[in-house]
């Protein structure tokens, strides 16, 4: 006998994108908006996508972290080795629509655990041009970018887990140099304080 509930709508690479968007819509609302906007969904879309996130990140009976991505968008585009430090570690990259030049980055330790996930340049696209405090514009760049611009960069704890931060010294119009601090969500960047 049927049991009458419905299926569960699958989660798709679309209700993704809204997840990264929601985050950083703490930020960069207006971007967010246009990107909604773009992708032809409501903010009561952007909202639900998020709470369905978290609901499969929280189950109990949730896959792990690598298993997860995978079952939301597809095979990875590309599988990459990455050496940190001593360890080889592998990177798989997911294209997003909704940033054509970037890709979608899991970096998985030798025992299959998730290290980090976060947005980066797609392997063969030309990255921004940072020469000054005027090209750290919203969503222009990624953290790797900012540091290999700005080098010597430190980085910085973020507020939430899918946030970073950068401090580092960049030049402003006239070359004078400034104190900055970058702050990134899911590797892109989404504002900068500047003193000194």
């Amino acid at each position: 006998m049927p049991s009458g509930k419905t299926p569960a709508r699958p989660f798709t690479p679309l209700d993704f994108q809204l997840v990264l968007l929601r985050r950083m819509a703490d930020h960069q609302p207006g971007l967010v908006e246009d990107a909604r906007h773009e992708l032809g969904v409501s903010v009561a879309d952007m909202r639900e996508a998020n709470r369905r996130w978290q609901a499969m990140v929280r189950s109990p009976r949730s896959r792990t972290a690598a298993a997860r991505y995978r079952s939301v968008l597809g095979p990875p585009e590309s599988v990459l080795s990455r050496r940190i430090g001593d360890l080889e570690c592998e990177a798989r990259l997911w294209p997003l629509p909704l940033w054509p030049d970037l890709r979608f980055e899991v970096l998985l330790a030798p025992n299959g655990a998730v290290w980090n996930e976060w947005l980066i340049r797609a392997p063969g696209a030309a990255g921004p041009s940072l020469r000054t405090l005027d090209d750290l514009m919203p969503w222009s760049c990624t953290v790797d970018e900012a540091a290999r611009a700005f080098a010597p960069a430190r980085p910085l704890q973020g507020s939430a887990p899918t946030r970073w931060g950068l401090a580092f010294t960049a030049p402003d119009g006239q070359g004078v140099r400034r104190e900055v601090v970058a702050e990134f969500t899911w590797g892109l960047l989404q504002r900068v304080a500047v003193s000194g």
